[in-house]
Formats: C-alpha cells, structure tokens, sequence
C-alpha cells in the first residue's frame, strides 16, 4: 500500500532517456514501403461489407488524396508497423485524422471540441500513431488545397507543436485534474486568428444554444402522419428490404442487449422510450458498407430519440503488432474507448450483438452533424487555427490515458520532435498521392467493367476534405 509512484519530474527524465533508444530524427523516415500494396490491402475488407455500398465506398475515396486517407486507415496502420516506437502507450484513437473532430453540446450547455469517432480505438498503441495520422492529414489537407509544399510542411509542425505545448501544460496536473479537463470551443474561439471561421462558429454555439441549429441533410427527418417512420433518403438512408441479405437484425434481441450493457441509471432514461422504427444509413468514407442503421426512438408524448448501431470489426490498429489484438467483444472495445478518450462521452454509448451473424455493434446517440463537423467550414486560410485546435484536442485525449510526462520528456522543449514529425507527414503525403493514383487506375479497371464511379478533384480545403457522413 505504500509503494512508491514516480513523480512528474520523475517520469518526464524517464521520457527524456527514451531519445537514446529511439532517437527522435527517426520519426522522420518512411520505412518498409518497398512492394506494398495499398490497393490489396483496402480489398481485405470488402467481403465483409456490404457488397452493393462497395462502389459507393472507393467512389468516396477517389474523390481525392485526403479523402482516400480517409478511408485507408488500414493503409497507414500497416506503413506504421514498420515506424520507430517509443514505447509511451495511449489509448489510441486510432483514425486520427482533421475530419474526425467535432462539437458536442454537453448537458449543462457548453460546446466541446473534441474527437468524433472511435471505430479503430486501441489501448496500448504508442502515441506517435495517431499523432503522425493527424500530422500527415494536414498535409494531405493543405496540398490538396493547392497550398505549397513549405506551406503544407508548416502547418504540420505547427500541428505537433500544438499538440506538444499542450502535453507540457498538462504533464504537472494531478490525474483528477488530467480527467476534468476540457476543450470549450467558446475558449478557444479567441486564439483563432481566422475572422471567417470565427465568426462561423460563433454562430454555430449561438445556434446551438437556441436551439435554431438547421438539420444536417443526412440527419433523418420523419415521415409526416400519425405513426413515427423515418423518411427514406436514397441511397444515404433506407428501409431494410427482404431480400438485403446479410443486412437484417433481431432488433428484439440486439436491443435487449444493448440496454443490458448500460449503467442502471441510464436504463430508465432508455426506458421511457419505445423502438418504433429502424432504417439503414450510409456513412463515412472508411466505414462505408459496415453495418449501419438508425433506431427511431419515442416517448409517450411523441418526443424522438435517435440512436445509432453500427458494426464494430477488430481494429486496423492490430496491424502495428499482433501483441495488440483485441479478443472478445468489438463493440465494447470501441465505447471503453470513447469513454477513455472522449472529454464528456455520450450517456447512451452501449454494445451488444446479433446472435444469428455474431457480428458485434456499439450504439451511440445520433446527433446533428451541422454542430459536429467544423472541419467541413474549413477554407485554406483557417487551416492553421483548425489544425492547432486538432493538437491540442489530441493532446488532452492523449493525457487521459497515456503518460503525459514521459511524452513531455521524450518530445523536448524544442523543436526536434516536431520537425521530424512534419517529415514525416510531407513523405506520407506524397505517398498518399501515389496510393490513391494506384487506387484511380485499379477502379478504372473495374468501372470499365461497368460497376465503378470515376474519381472528381477537389480544388479547396473544404470539398477536399468533405466527404458525406
């Protein structure tokens, strides 16, 4: 009982003296590249998926290289297999990319920037993982908006920088502090340098506050009548036919699950409601043809609740090492995660399965993504500030999980970390451009064949980054 914990300082020369076995210069190559096969390793998963939603999924990914990045997480985890490690583990988020950040409205009405998604969460994944994720998105980012190759390289660093000043503002906090912090979008609103994107996101929280926040196109409306259905939106959202095969569910059972998974307290929440309607959705762009559907919730009084199941597979992050494979139940994996990382996680976050497929499925509230997708208001100019504020989210997620003060150490007061970092990204990015080319000529060949959209260029940060969700 009186054992002795390191403290701060402790751990952070613990950090430093990593640098001797994985110098910090290292980050900065590219390593094991040499007959790869990008292509292959995105059709690994296509027998999995929904067959008829396969060409909806590369037709997404062809639209540019940031969106091919996008949706070749598995790509990046098997090029990272290969990268230098630390040895500083996180819970990793595991798709670490700038459109995965969002807004979330907390209970007590504040506004958090934070993560979005978790399909590909891990714990004990070195934290470089996601950070070069994030690092080469913004560079993927910026050149697909025409931005020079030094501008790209910038913004970068300044991406690692954020992300590094972040970790030693956190490192000396005790862990109850470490837990409780947060990043209120309102606050961060005036380090923004961007008058556009300030001045869109204020709205955005005054909107969101009074309730006058339009819904999102692909958020689902009703049928007009007197029973509750949700109205089908082709081919985003639609109504399970008979003859989907694969795609139907013992809802009974699935939600009868679910509801056991929860903490009691949030049981009676759920249960003044009544499933009375369920449909398909299309999502993403890495989990386009995945298992997705929205439940239509309601109350007595006819209020609605939209709760979303959707697949949970094992995470590409076990390509890194298959000392990280996860047994057991998927689902679990990706809300213990969110919980992990998520600064204020969503009360209705569950799991369950279908006994029939043994597919796993984790079920969250569905929310408006005209709150939760800032990065879709990103032009050029507002880059830098998106990007820092991306950092610095990762950072307080990093914290809660991982060793901030051994992270602090390793990375230095100076710009060594950043700088190899910022390499890296750049080489990344041009290999990003070389594997969606790969994946332009390998879809030809199909769509030659008749069953494959050509690729559209994206000319600005906004349409390059943007993919339907």
């Amino acid at each position: 009982m009186d054992g002795h914990m390191q403290s701060s300082q402790e751990r952070f020369k613990n950090g430093k003296a990593l640098r001797v076995q994985v110098p910090r210069e290292q980050h900065s190559k590219l390593n094991g590249f040499k007959g790869r096969d990008p292509v292959a390793i995105l059709a690994e998963s296509d027998p999995s998926r929904v067959q008829s939603l396969l060409p909806v999924r590369y037709a997404r990914m062809l639209q540019s290289p940031f969106t091919f990045l996008r949706g070749a997480a598995a790509v990046m985890a098997a090029d990272l297999a290969n990268a230098p490690m630390v040895g500083i583990p996180v819970q990793a988020c595991g798709d670490c990319h700038l459109m995965n950040f969002g807004a979330f409205a907390t209970p007590e009405d504040n506004i958090l920037f934070d993560i979005n998604d978790f399909d590909e969460t891990l714990p004990g994944v070195d934290f470089t993982v996601d950070l070069k994720r994030l690092a080469a998105s913004v560079a993927v980012a910026a050149l697909a908006a025409n931005l020079s190759e030094k501008r790209a390289r910038a913004l970068s660093e300044a991406t690692v920088t954020a992300y590094r000043e972040r970790i030693f503002a956190t490192y000396a906090l005790s862990p109850l502090q470490v837990w409780h912090s947060r990043i209120d979008l309102e606050q961060q609103i005036t380090t923004i340098t961007d008058k556009n994107l300030r001045r869109k996101l204020g709205t955005i929280i005054r909107k969101a506050r009074g309730g006058g926040l339009e819904q999102d196109d692909n958020f689902p409306h009703l049928v007009a009548g007197d029973k509750p259905r949700i109205a089908d939106s082709p081919p985003l959202i639609y109504h399970l036919q008979n003859d989907d095969s694969g795609q139907d569910l013992d809802v009974a059972s699935v939600f009868a699950a679910y509801r056991e998974t929860l903490a009691p307290d949030r049981r009676y929440v759920v249960d003044g409601y009544n499933l009375v309607d369920l449909a398909f959705k299309v999502v993403g762009v890495g989990s386009v043809g995945t298992f997705c559907a929205i439940g239509l919730f309601m109350s007595g009084d006819k209020a609605p609740l939209f709760l979303q199941i959707k697949e949970a597979q094992h995470s590409v992050l076990e390509r890194i090492d298959p000392h990280l494979r996860r047994q057991g139940h998927q689902g679990q994996r990706v809300v213990e995660g969110q919980r992990a990382l998520q600064a204020a996680s969503d009360i209705f976050l569950g799991w369950t399965q279908d006994q029939a497929s043994g597919r796993h499925f984790y079920i969250r509230q569905l929310k408006n993504r005209r709150l939760g997708s800032i990065g879709e208001l990103v032009e050029a100019e507002a880059l830098a500030d998106y990007a820092a504020l991306c950092g610095r989210t990762l950072a307080r997620a990093h914290a809660r999980t991982g060793d901030a003060a051994m992270i602090a150490g390793y990375m230095g007061k100076g710009r060594s970390f950043d700088d190899a970092i910022a390499e890296f990204s750049m080489a990344y990015a041009e290999q990003t451009r070389l594997d969606h080319a790969a994946l332009v000529v390998a879809r030809s060949a199909v769509a030659e064949k008749g069953t494959a959209t050509k690729p559209k260029v994206a000319p600005s940060v906004r349409s390059a980054m943007k993919a339907r969700a």
